[in-house]
């Protein structure tokens, strides 16, 4: 299997969507496929370039995609284990925002930004979100950044409310508010403040569903 390809960028295409390049190694010239983003930062004809691959072997055709950093190409991976995203629509999420934005909008279940990418729908994010949250925020949280200060976790709503909101409890009340509509800030900010407020909530799901509902229909009124 080819994971890393190293040589001289000889040309750069775009056909409908996709972007590619032809990048000669040794005197071998492969047609490497792109996210669209990387393709925009190519530098000029002839230079040298590094990509990490993946290799994607069917009965018609072999094809490579290629990407600027390993955590993007193992993330490429992930995607395309979920059932019902390709490999077109791995490289247009992956083309559409960086590994570090796509692994947060996973994670906090960010509905609108990843239905940016072209051919993801609602269902589509809510399915990556489903399946890959837990699995991303274990393997890229501490590596990617993940928890900027405007995020909300566990540890910070027990500090604020004197009570225990268990992970599980608190993923599902965030899944079902971006399903809602809302975004990941809205929700974490609704969350806190129901925590700050100091009611008896305790593991309750739908009290806390309730009570952030309310808190996010006072800040739009």
């Amino acid at each position: 299997m080819i994971g890393w390809l190293q040589g001289e960028l000889s040309d750069r295409w775009q056909q409908n969507n996709r972007c590619g390049l032809l990048l000669v190694c040794a005197g071998v010239g492969y047609e490497v496929q792109i996210p669209r983003r990387h393709w925009d930062q190519l530098g000029s004809l002839g230079e040298t370039t590094t990509l990490h691959v993946h290799q994607l072997i069917r009965e018609d055709s072999w094809t490579l995609y290629g990407f600027q950093a390993r955590h993007e190409r193992d993330l490429f991976r992930e995607l395309v284990a979920v059932s019902g995203v390709g490999p077109q629509m791995a490289l247009g999420l992956l083309g559409q925002l960086s590994g570090e934005e796509l692994v947060r909008a996973i994670v906090q279940a960010d509905l609108r930004l990843l239905c940016q990418a072209p051919g993801v729908g609602k269902r589509t994010a809510e399915r990556l979100s489903v399946e890959l949250r837990t699995r991303l925020q274990e393997r890229y949280g501490e590596s990617l950044a993940l928890l900027a200060s405007d995020d909300l976790n566990t540890a910070e709503l027990e500090s604020a409310s004197g009570q225990a909101l268990a992970q599980g409890v608190r993923e599902e009340v965030q899944l079902t508010l971006a399903a809602l509509g809302y975004e990941a800030l809205e929700i974490n900010r609704a969350l806190r403040a129901v925590a700050i407020q100091g009611a008896e909530l305790g593991g309750d799901g739908e009290a806390w569903l309730r009570e952030s509902l309310r808190w996010l229909s006072r800040e739009v009124a």
